[in-house]
């Protein structure tokens, strides 16, 4: 079993609570990811997983949502 491994992300465009919640449903269907948090006000995403989780997969999963994503 991997370790539990926290990245964030500033993510650009979000403005409100429903913004939240589209980055959260895509970004929870990415394998490997646990936990979510996400603030329109911050502009801040972190991602909790296994150890498994692919970047690319979360980046594009932000850009499903309709917005944008840069790893800090």
């Amino acid at each position: 079993m991997s370790a539990a491994t926290t990245t964030e992300y500033q993510v650009t465009g979000m403005t409100c609570g429903h913004c939240e919640m589209s980055v959260r449903e895509e970004v929870g269907e990415v394998p490997g990811v646990d936990s979510i948090e996400v603030s329109a006000t911050t502009g801040r995403l972190v991602v909790t997983g296994d150890g498994t989780v692919d970047d690319a997969a979360v980046l594009a999963a932000v850009d499903e949502a309709g917005y944008s994503a840069v790893r800090i």
